[in-house]
């Protein structure tokens, strides 16, 4: 294009045929522009061959070339738009009513602001086109589908579920999943949904702000709960510690005490064996000295019995006068008493009898 250029202003300047030239720069001027097409970011676009009707989807920004009478171009805006369902009215097709859902239960909610993040699929822009037409008509299938979507899967919900931020969050997060599984159909993404918290009547609304106060002070109850019970936890450690210690102090001073009486029962127990050895060995040694004095007191005692027995034997044939004479001697030192009486003329033994007397006298 620059030497083309280059050569109409070099015939310019040699006079000839400059009018025929203008015409010429200003054809192919005229050309070059209907052959480029700039994609600027945020765009995405379809080029469509006239003749067999092939469509190629183009997603990167810049300048594509198309042939003129041949090729067409078609400019879609895939940045990211905005659905929102606010206030009363529908202003276009991009900013409609505020959303009411029936609940579960047959109770009404509304939404005062719903707002939709989405964007067109770059790489889906031929489906996108042939779905809806030329331009932007992608962005008309947001109207009837996020409100009846959102009101299916809203009011799965009942409203005490609805009212819950837990129970809440799983319905948003599954009506933006419903949401993309119905419109990706239709090459559009759903980036964000955005939902403020549902609202209800005036009664019931006080009967939410109620229940919100009442589980605040259940949150501060069971905070304090488990924070008694934390310090619970750390006296009864503290408290087992000391008395794990005291045990185990008691547990040491009653296994020394308990080394000390077995100790002590061993050594007593040594001594008894001892002692009793000693004493068997004793008593033994007694036994067999008594035994041999016995046996010496029983051959004494024989040998005494004979000899009284020898004694009387022979002391029978003493006459009279040696047996008086005989207990005479035993008589010795005694004093008797005799009275004597007779009843023998001829008398051959003697009588006599022992009477009791007063201390200090003689039997």
């Amino acid at each position: 294009m620059q030497d083309e250029l280059k050569k109409v202003i070099k015939k310019l300047k040699e006079g000839s045929d400059w009018a025929w030239v203008l015409a010429g720069v200003v054809l192919f001027l005229a050309i070059g522009l209907f052959s480029v097409q700039d994609i600027e970011p945020g765009e995405v676009a379809v080029k469509v061959n006239n003749l067999t009707g092939a469509q190629t989807a183009i997603t990167k920004p810049g300048w594509t070339i198309r042939l003129p009478f041949l090729q067409s171009v078609y400019v879609l805006d895939s940045k990211p738009h905005t659905f929102s369902m606010k206030g009363t009215k529908n202003r276009d097709s991009l900013n409609v009513g505020e959303l009411t859902v029936r609940a579960s239960d047959g109770s009404n909610f509304h939404f005062t602001d719903t707002t939709i993040i989405f964007e067109l699929k770059g790489d889906e822009a031929v489906e996108a086109v042939r779905d809806a037409g030329l331009n932007n008509g992608y962005m008309q299938w947001m109207k009837p589908y996020a409100r009846s979507i959102l009101r299916d899967e809203f009011g799965r919900e009942s409203t005490i579920n609805v009212s819950n931020p837990a129970s809440y969050g799983q319905a948003a997060n599954r009506a933006k999943k419903a949401l993309n599984d119905h419109l990706s159909k239709h090459a559009i993404f759903i980036r964000q949904l955005v939902t403020p918290r549902p609202r209800f009547n005036k009664a019931y609304e006080k009967a939410i702000e109620d229940r919100n106060a009442l589980s605040n002070q259940l949150a501060v109850i069971s905070s304090n709960l488990q924070r008694a019970e934390t310090n619970r936890a750390r006296v009864l450690a503290v408290v087992n510690q000391k008395k794990n210690k005291i045990i185990q102090q008691r547990r040491a001073t009653l296994e020394s005490d308990l080394a000390k009486a077995a100790a002590e029962q061993a050594n007593v127990k040594r001594q008894v064996d001892t002692y009793r050895i000693a004493k068997i060995a004793e008593g033994q040694a007694a036994l067999s000295g008594s035994k041999q004095k016995a046996i010496e007191l029983q051959g004494e005692l024989v040998a005494v019995y004979a000899a009284k027995k020898a004694e009387i034997s022979a002391f029978r044939n003493q006459p009279v006068e040696r047996v008086m004479e005989k207990i005479g001697e035993k008589l010795k030192g005694v004093t008797i008493n005799i009275q004597p009486w007779a009843d023998d003329a001829t008398p051959s033994r003697i009588r006599y009898e022992t009477r009791p007397v007063r201390k200090g006298g003689a039997k």
